[in-house]
């Protein structure tokens, strides 16, 4: 089954970055968020906690169904 985590981060409203399970990375959306995305991306325990949390919490409720 195709599943993917998105994680999106807003202020006032608007999206400025985005973890994508898909791409396995942040990306940003405005000047603030693609300084945020290449933070984000370059800590690799970041990255690594969201991509478990598809295994763990995305796939876990699938198989339960």
């Amino acid at each position: 089954k195709d599943i993917e985590y998105i994680r999106s981060l807003y202020y006032n409203k608007v999206e400025y970055a985005r973890f994508s399970s898909s791409l396995g990375k942040y990306v940003g959306y405005t000047e603030y968020g693609l300084k945020q995305a290449d933070y984000f991306n370059s800590q690799a325990s970041i990255l690594a906690g969201l991509r478990a949390t598809k295994e763990t919490v995305c796939k876990h409720n699938i198989d339960n169904e």
